[in-house]
């Protein structure tokens, strides 16, 4: 098999990733931090361990770190828990399916307006939409920091330093980007960051965070038991109870916590710069086949994720996609839960073949995957 699906979830996960979960559900089966008896307490422990490793890499102080099962879940705490009701936010004409529903259905609610800063590859172009959209009740700014359809790559910094200018709350879907892309929120004015465990950073599925800065204030989504205030009614208003309901995933967040380490003990840039050369490796070989379409320009360093979207002939992104599995090889069709990206890029007819690179990849594999398109 070869694996060209990163973009959804990383495959094959680590050995210490691996290992660490086994471990885990073995050590850490307990209710972390929740009672007095000591496994209790070194699962909590081990938690706190792992909201340092990410605060650590991304800028955030480590009590400001609130797990979450997905992506998804931690961006619908950002949105919602951001806006009160005659607010007005601004998404990106690239935006997930996890935050443009978000935004239609607050607007569906009569809670909020949104309007959609449409994505140029001129990043002042870009930052000039989303200037442009700006209103006396704009709340927040929601941006992915690249898209998952096609791995362009948002100018993060610059769009943030736009809302600090205008005190506006800057929101980052950082799906793909958590993990390969240098990111610090300090740095690139972010208040509020969402990620997957399960991609980038290599940890297991179900797993996810939100990540905000100080003085960031979010209405919980979700109520229920913490394992502090408990004989009060009201919902705790420190963090990260505030946001952590529930029994958490023990498991899947020590898994994050090695997934990380497994990426610092090659760095960040060399796992990032191996998997744009294979993306560079694939779009350069694809651009010379006269039947298949691309739709960006080559990946570049900072310019894009290690992501190719591309169509062959008249088919259906889905025939392909099934051609190609025929020969073992594992890509993704369709519209990627992005119809804005695809209507943004003129494939909302068949969609596109994603292609999305993993530090496990070969280039030998690239090869492959080439001579098999070239038959199609």
């Amino acid at each position: 098999m070869i694996y060209f699906d990163n973009a959804a979830t990383s495959y094959p996960k680590p050995v210490p990733v691996l290992s660490s979960t086994v471990d885990a559900l073995k050590r850490y089966s307990f209710n972390s931090g929740r009672s007095g008896y000591k496994q209790s307490l070194k699962a909590g422990e081990m938690i706190y361990s792992v909201r340092e490793k990410i605060g650590s890499m991304l800028g955030f102080e480590p009590e400001n770190i609130v797990f979450t099962k997905n992506c998804t879940e931690a961006l619908n705490i950002a949105i919602r828990g951001s806006v009160a009701r005659g607010d007005h936010i601004i998404i990106s004409s690239l935006e997930h399916n996890s935050v443009s529903r978000v935004a239609q259905a607050l607007f569906d609610e009569k809670l909020i307006e949104y309007d959609v800063a449409k994505f140029s590859f001129d990043d002042e172009q870009t930052l000039k939409n989303f200037e442009s959209l700006i209103r006396p009740n704009t709340k927040a700014v929601v941006c992915m920091y690249a898209s998952n359809a096609f791995g362009v790559v948002f100018p993060v910094a610059k769009i943030g330093r736009l809302c600090k200018r205008y005190g506006i709350r800057f929101i980052v879907d950082g799906a793909q980007g958590v993990g390969v892309a240098d990111i610090n929120a300090q740095r690139d004015f972010i208040d509020v960051l969402c990620a997957p465990g399960h991609k980038c950073l290599m940890g297991t599925m179900g797993t996810g965070f939100i990540a905000f800065g100080k003085g960031v204030e979010l209405k919980p989504l979700m109520y229920g038991g913490t394992g502090s205030s408990s004989m009060s009614l009201e919902q705790p208003d420190f963090y990260p109870d505030r946001l952590e309901s529930g029994t958490l995933n023990n498991s899947g967040i020590i898994s994050i916590g090695r997934g990380i380490d497994y990426i610092n003990r090659y760095g960040i840039d060399s796992v990032y710069s191996h998997e744009m050369s294979l993306a560079g490796c694939i779009y350069s070989s694809l651009s010379g086949i006269d039947d298949v379409k691309l739709y960006t320009p080559a990946p570049q360093k900072q310019r894009a994720m290690p992501i190719v979207s591309f169509n062959c002939k008249d088919y259906s992104s889905e025939k392909t996609a099934a051609l190609l599995a025929e020969h073992g090889i594992c890509t993704r069709a369709g519209f990627h839960c992005a119809p804005l990206a695809h209507k943004h890029f003129g494939t909302a007819d068949r969609g596109t073949v994603r292609v999305s690179l993993g530090m496990f990849n070969t280039f030998r594999e690239c090869e492959q995957f080439v001579d098999v398109v070239k038959k199609l």
